[in-house]
């Protein structure tokens, strides 16, 4: 039996989520509030459905979806307006983990075989209507496919009959408790809709209905069990909360066995609260989320070290951390975090582009436009080769620092973040 998954869907029409393929009325005007939303909610997966129309509007879709994608703890499956390749190619770069080929289109069918060799066949999904045309082309996805988007929940029976992929259902008319009933079919690995989007704060309740009913669900797998912990004098472990990106030492709080089961259950970091003798959710009144990415014991197994995605302020004070109260300090040179300068600069020059400031150098690149961000970053490069050829290695350093800052201007310009580089490096 596959894990079952629960997987909100967005109808993207004119860059709003609207109620779904047959129906454009608007549901809500910034799809990023409902990214948030399925996420704290408990989401395991988003579906973005570009609806377009005209070649701008596919420009526009695209550029939501890649907001979305970089909002999103979890892996966004993007599919519609897939005619070629290159279509599949912008939703993958745009960052969805997956792309739809929508197999009632016959030109989606026959792109199948050569985006599954350029891709992966772990990146491709197949969405239809009808098993029958699963069926006709059984051996082209079970060699080129890695999963399925049932659009028709009354032909279940028929998909599991000629394929033993595992595929998702769209439902967008039933009860909740039917749902059940559908994760009972072993090929059925999640259910998407608006039987879901309606019901998106019901998620954590039904994960906990399937746990009551043996039914696999998403959640973390830890390798040691709470009484494998060395407990303080009240029963509690504490946690040390790192940025994942950055290593920044965020926080520290305390866990009973309840708060750690609810951390690899939901995926947020839950602690128990010596102040208030409650369990807490951190983010849940603030919505300042804690996105587990790594959770480690210590050599003694009586700390936890956790790195996470930090949304917002990790302080109730509202700063970043909370450490911020200065005891004493030895005049030292602290070694600067590549990452982090990176980060720092790139937030000045987005900002400047933001509000921008009279007599500034990067607003004038930015009046000037991309042709002139362009002809810069191209007279910096050729300044490195030139450098390079000389003897001093000092040159080299600063017209390289020259060349990152002009292309950071650039990659403001063409809202490429640091952590799309990173992630397109780190997938090479």
């Amino acid at each position: 039996m596959f894990i079952k998954k629960f997987v909100p869907c967005i109808y993207l029409y004119k860059t709003f989520a609207v109620r779904g393929l047959d129906d454009t009325t608007v549901v809500e005007t910034d799809p990023i509030r409902l990214v948030h939303e399925y996420m704290e909610n408990g989401a395991d997966e988003i579906i973005v459905f570009d609806m377009s129309v005209t070649d701008e509007e596919h420009e526009e879709a695209l550029d939501s979806i890649k907001e979305i994608a970089r909002e999103s703890e979890v892996d966004v499956i993007g599919g519609g307006n897939v005619k070629r390749m290159e279509d599949i190619k912008k939703l993958l770069y745009a960052g969805c983990a997956k792309a739809i080929l929508d197999y009632d289109i016959p030109s989606n069918i026959e792109i199948t075989e050569e985006v599954s060799l350029k891709f992966g066949r772990e990146k491709l999904i197949a969405c239809f209507n009808d098993p029958v045309v699963i069926s006709e082309n059984i051996e082209l996805i079970d060699k080129y496919v890695s999963s399925l988007i049932l659009m028709n929940p009354h032909k279940i029976r028929e998909t599991i009959s000629v394929t033993g992929l595992p595929f998702i259902v769209q439902i967008n008319q039933v009860a909740l408790n039917k749902l059940l009933e559908i994760f009972a079919y072993p090929s059925v690995s999640g259910v998407t809709g608006n039987t879901i989007n309606d019901n998106v704060a019901e998620i954590g309740t039904l994960k906990n209905l399937c746990i009551e009913n043996d039914i696999p669900i998403v959640s973390l797998k830890s390798a040691y069990t709470w009484d494998m912990f060395k407990l303080g004098p009240d029963g509690l472990v504490p946690v040390v909360v790192q940025d994942y990106r950055t290593d920044e030492v965020l926080m520290v709080a305390y866990m009973n066995q309840e708060a750690f089961e609810n951390t690899l259950l939901t995926g947020k970091m839950t602690y128990y609260s010596r102040s208030r003798n409650e369990l807490w959710i951190k983010g849940e009144t603030s919505g300042h989320y804690q996105y587990v990415k790594c959770l480690t014991a210590d050599c003694d197994m009586d700390t936890i070290l956790a790195k996470v995605s930090q949304i917002g302020a990790a302080c109730h004070t509202g700063a970043r951390n909370c450490f911020f109260n200065e005891i004493t300090k030895k005049d030292y040179q602290e070694p600067d975090n590549p990452l982090m300068v990176f980060e720092q600069v790139f937030d000045v020059i987005k900002d400047r582009k933001i509000h921008p400031k009279e007599g500034s150098y990067t607003n004038y690149l930015f009046d000037k436009g991309i042709d002139k961000i362009l002809k810069k970053l191209g007279e910096e490069a050729t300044e490195i080769v030139i450098a390079a050829k000389n003897p001093n290695a000092n040159e080299v350093k600063y017209e390289i620092s020259d060349f990152l800052y002009h292309m950071m201007v650039l990659m403001v310009e063409k809202d490429v973040s640091w952590e799309d580089i990173t992630t397109e490096l780190a997938n090479r």
